[in-house]
């Protein structure tokens, strides 16, 4: 029997999926724009910003599951 934490993390995993492939079937010259742009990008910029996002992912789960 799964737990409610893994089926929760399921459930994310699969938002993600879905609205990444909106993301990409809307306006695929978009992403590959944003894509050449994050390759551009310095990796302590990307880290910062990646860092930020899972702190605000985080903190926006705990609000809604609290």
């Amino acid at each position: 029997m799964r737990s409610i934490a893994f089926a929760d993390f399921l459930i994310g995993l699969g938002i993600l999926f879905v609205l990444e492939g909106l993301m990409f079937a809307a306006s695929p010259a978009w992403m590959r724009r944003a894509m050449k742009s994050a390759l551009a990008t310095p990796d302590n910029i990307l880290r910062i910003v990646g860092i930020g996002s899972a702190v605000a992912g985080l903190i926006l789960i705990w609000f809604v599951r609290r």
